[in-house]
């Protein structure tokens, strides 16, 4: 039996620009952070001639064109696997803003490179996987999901116009870190929309040259850039009012990246104690994210409109393997 697991993250600055239809005129750069939640898949050989595959559903097929999952199926295919049994769970649902279908995409395929018994590169098995969503699937999606997966870290991507991805764990100290991990605070705020919904309308704009859209864009990596400088600096206030910033240029990107709810329970957690926020990923729903100095302060608000807490610590192994039998 193979095991693999590979974290979720949490998006810090330059998001968007991640996408081809920015990237591959401008070149992109953006700082994510894996989180001590995650995805995990299992792989054993099975005695039968079916795939059997479980996730939140199950599936007993006996070609992999059968295979309803659309990225279990895809991969399946492209390594051209006999039957199996695959099952996968997670440590928080899809659909939240968390990056997790690039980390499922990731964990499968590190599943898949173990159980065949091959070795492959952590940039490698991020453009595998970037490959099946948007190559194969037709996925209007971004590098920043994979690579966060397949790496760990709070790291900072560079991407150039050909679409090559340069890596660089962010050199913290471990103040700064300690800081971070103690003044971040995360609460879920209901299922998001899909994400394809918003990249697809942000991908829409790029592509006809709609100058609002790459303008915002533009900003958002300068603000990614300063971004890094303040966590470099470990002056996580700095950072703090920069990601507020972000937040405010980030929801004028579509009329779905928020709401009017959204908009009330941030506005709560920065009158109690928060300095600056988001919402992470594509938007409509999913985590508010925080740096707070009064995180009483901020729960209670929080609590009083219902959201719950959920508490995390980066992760710095990336996609990794759990056993390997």
């Amino acid at each position: 039996m193979i095991i693999a697991r590979t974290p979720l993250r949490i998006s810090i600055g330059g998001g968007g620009s991640d996408l081809p239809s920015y990237y591959e005129r401008f070149g992109g750069a953006f700082i994510s952070a894996a989180i001590d939640k995650y995805i995990y898949v299992a792989i054993n050989n099975t005695f039968i001639n079916e795939y059997s595959i479980r996730y939140s559903s199950q599936e007993r097929v006996t070609r992999p064109d059968e295979i309803r999952h659309p990225i279990i199926r895809e991969a399946i295919k492209l390594h051209g696997l006999g039957p199996l049994e695959l099952v996968s769970v997670a440590d928080i649902p899809t659909r939240t803003g968390l990056g997790s279908s690039g980390s499922f995409t990731v964990c499968v395929l590190r599943a898949i490179h173990a159980h065949k018994r091959e070795l492959m590169t952590t940039s490698s098995l991020a453009e595998e996987a970037y490959h099946i969503e948007m190559k194969l699937l037709k996925e209007p999606v971004g590098k920043q999901d994979h690579y966060i997966a397949a790496y760990g870290g709070i790291t900072y991507f560079e991407i150039d116009k050909a679409g090559q991805v340069a890596v660089s764990p962010l050199k913290l100290t471990n103040k700064g870190l300690h800081d971070l991990e103690d003044h971040l605070v995360l609460f879920f705020t209901g299922y998001a929309r899909g994400a394809s919904t918003v990249l697809a309308e942000q991908k829409a704009k790029c592509d006809s040259g709609d100058e609002e859209m790459i303008k915002n864009l533009h900003f958002i990596v300068e603000l990614g850039q300063e971004i890094r400088k303040a966590l470099m600096a470990s002056d996580n206030r700095r950072f703090a009012q920069l990601m507020h910033e972000h937040w405010l240029h980030k929801r004028q990107r579509s009329s779905s990246m928020s709401s009017d709810r959204i908009n009330r329970w941030y506005d709560a957690a920065m009158a109690n104690g928060a300095i600056g926020g988001k919402l992470v990923g594509a938007g409509g729903g999913g985590f508010l994210l925080f740096y707070a100095e009064d995180i009483a302060g901020v729960r209670d608000a929080m609590s009083k409109e219902g959201l719950e807490e959920v508490r995390f610590k980066f992760d710095f192994d990336g996609s990794t393997i759990l056993v390997r039998d």
